[in-house]
């Protein structure tokens, strides 16, 4: 195993685009937030970031919600937490019911906000539909990414799927797809969430192999509920461990047992991804604080004793 590398006390400025950072010798940890439907909501989401500030995420990242109806909330949220609260911000960009001018026009809005990073997505259609490109729009996400690209001025991110992309029919044309995408002009890459590590572990030579070569941020979701997890392990095609259900279950109704066990099986998670080398650790927050703040607050501690 690779020694942990430290990074308590390191700070990034705002203004650093995100394939700089991780370009750096610092892991990146980054956090993953969604624009809340309500005004409570919203100051709710306000809080749980300034909750997390002082473990200087290397940025945050605001997701698009279906069909784009919350463009105006996302570009505003995005902007706040980056030219308000000076934390670097990313802002997710899907395909969905958007032309390309309508794209452009997104782009042009986060770039005069400041706002230098993109997460380009092809996005998901309503539930029980199938996805449609729209009419003068793009079918997949790549298709975004050289849009973005095309444009120029951003750092463009995009998601990879260490378990199969849930509409891909085998690992090969998920592989196959990912290469283009990446070929389009991505910069890094940002799993989506799996809780066994040996998933990440087979999926990044795999991908090294193809010939993707951009850095791939694991991501990690905290467990907090095992209804809901299972929930989203249905939507995502995340397979949950046996024994981490089995710890679950037996927590029952007792809720800060469940979030222990959630902690202490995400930490495990991050430990080991970073002392086998990964690149940084990108949170699933469902808008929460306390489990991320734990995990990560474990994490520093730990690389600051090694260090």
């Amino acid at each position: 195993m690779h020694a942990l590398r430290r990074v308590g006390g390191f700070s990034y400025a705002v203004g650093v685009r995100i394939d700089k950072i991780l370009g750096g010798t610092q892991p990146v940890f980054s956090f993953e937030f969604f624009p809340p439907k309500t005004d409570a909501g919203r100051v709710g989401l306000m809080q749980t970031i300034d909750e997390l500030r002082p473990l200087d995420p290397s940025f945050v990242s605001v997701t698009y919600g279906a069909m784009g109806t919350n463009r105006g909330q996302v570009i505003e949220i995005t902007s706040e937490i980056r030219n308000q609260l000076k934390i670097e911000a990313m802002a997710h960009l899907t395909c969905v019911a958007h032309t390309r001018d309508e794209l452009l026009a997104v782009l042009d809005e986060l770039a005069g906000e400041g706002v230098e990073n993109v997460l380009a997505l092809r996005g998901d259609p309503p539930k029980g539909e199938t996805f449609h490109a729209p009419e003068g729009g793009f079918a997949h996400a790549s298709d975004l990414v050289g849009l973005i690209r095309e444009r120029g001025g951003l750092c463009v991110g995009a998601a990879a799927y260490p378990e199969v992309h849930p509409d891909a029919p085998d690992a090969a044309t998920d592989m196959h797809n990912l290469r283009i995408k990446a070929d389009a002009g991505v910069d890094f890459l940002v799993t989506q969430l799996f809780f066994s590590n040996q998933d990440y572990f087979a999926f990044v030579p795999r991908a090294r192999a193809a010939g993707i070569e951009v850095p791939i941020v694991p991501g990690i979701m905290p467990v907090t509920s095992l209804s809901q997890v299972q929930r989203l392990s249905e939507m995502c095609g995340a397979a949950l461990p046996t024994d981490l259900v089995d710890k679950l279950r037996a927590a029952g109704p007792d809720e800060e047992a469940v979030i222990e066990i959630g902690v202490d099986h995400a930490f495990r998670q991050c430990r080991e991804l970073l002392a086998e080398g990964a690149p940084g650790i990108h949170f699933y927050t469902l808008n929460r604080s306390t489990s991320t703040r734990e995990v990560l607050s474990r994490l520093r501690a730990e690389l600051d004793h090694a260090g």
